[in-house]
């Protein structure tokens, strides 16, 4: 009886050989994939054309340097300053109620808009009118807000 079959030698390619399928396959892909390749030659002569290749190209050489320029500015006290003052503006949206958020923005916007228009009238307000205003509900709120605002933001500046 035969003996089974345990090993199987593969062919050994010559580095020539290799080099051929090598560029078979390549050929193959080029020609599978004929309108992106060109498509993308076009583009990359345009950026040529234009410089912008030359400065990406000059841009990744000189890599390391840009790292340390860009982490220099983001270390620079005003960078820092306005990631911290973002964040802790963040922090304080998170603890806000979306609805009175929404209620104070809507109120600025109307108040922006009366303030736009006092201004266009250019009328002089008196004492009598200030006594006026005090009566009226929104004027009246608007105070009352302002006045429990201050009134938190005292609380909080106590160390």
């Amino acid at each position: 009886m035969a003996k089974p079959i345990t090993k199987i030698d593969e062919p050994i390619l010559t580095e020539k050989e290799k080099q051929d399928q090598s560029l078979k396959e390549v050929l193959q892909d080029l020609s599978q994939n004929a309108d992106g390749i060109k498509e993308t030659m076009q583009l990359l002569q345009e950026l040529h054309e234009s410089g912008i290749l030359g400065a990406i190209n000059n841009l990744v050489e000189a890599k390391e340097q840009v790292a340390k320029i860009a982490v220099g500015q983001m270390l620079r006290p005003p960078v820092t300053n306005a990631i911290n003052n973002a964040m802790a503006a963040g922090g304080l949206l998170t603890e806000m109620n979306p609805e009175t958020t929404k209620k104070l923005m809507g109120g600025l916007s109307k108040g922006l808009q009366k303030a736009e228009e006092g201004l266009q009238a250019n009328k002089k307000v008196s004492v009598f009118d200030l006594v006026k205003l005090m009566r009226d509900p929104d004027v009246n709120r608007v105070i009352k807000f302002s006045i429990d605002l201050l009134k938190g933001l005292g609380e909080g500046l106590k160390d």
